[in-house]
């Protein structure tokens, strides 16, 4: 199951870098060429950073790719190895389902309750703030996997 996951989060995530790319490749093309800038294509790819981002954060927690200080765990034995990642793993859960997902339910909430736009696209920002509560769940998931096989992930 995971790495199904990791298969389809990582084809999403080319595709929105793919996507990026060619949103910044027309807007320089259409500004220094044909002298008309687009005025949609700074607001795409403003959005698409934000999903990159966020979701690239959370395929990332899944790959134990993520930014870690290594001082103590190398010090300790297995066992309490085990007991330190297993902590820090409960209290990224906690972060992710307060901070990402709640946060981000009520940020989503607000935006769609408000009626906010975006300028350009004319997109309700509610869909752009939507990746907070996907990617929170996207990393819960991959720490209660993590969680459930703690001496698989130890090595990483």
């Amino acid at each position: 199951m995971k790495k199904r996951l990791d298969k389809i989060l990582g084809g999403i995530l080319v595709f929105l870098m793919a996507s990026i790319v060619i949103a910044v490749l027309w807007q320089v093309f259409s500004r220094y060429v044909l002298q008309a800038a687009s005025s949609f294509t700074e607001e795409i790819a403003r959005f698409l950073l934000i999903w990159i981002g966020i979701l690239g954060a959370a395929y990332a927690a899944g790959q134990q790719d993520h930014l870690a200080i290594n001082i103590l765990p190398p010090k300790l034995n297995v066992k309490n190895r085990i007991k330190l990642r297993m902590g820090i793993n409960i209290l990224i859960i906690l972060f992710a389902l307060f901070a990402l997902i709640v946060g981000g339910i009520n940020l989503v909430y607000v935006n769609f309750e408000l009626g906010q736009y975006s300028a350009a696209l004319g997109l309700p920002l509610g869909f752009v703030y939507a990746v907070l509560p996907i990617s929170g769940a996207l990393i819960i998931w991959y720490k209660i996997i993590e969680l459930a096989n703690p001496q698989k992930y130890l090595a990483s």
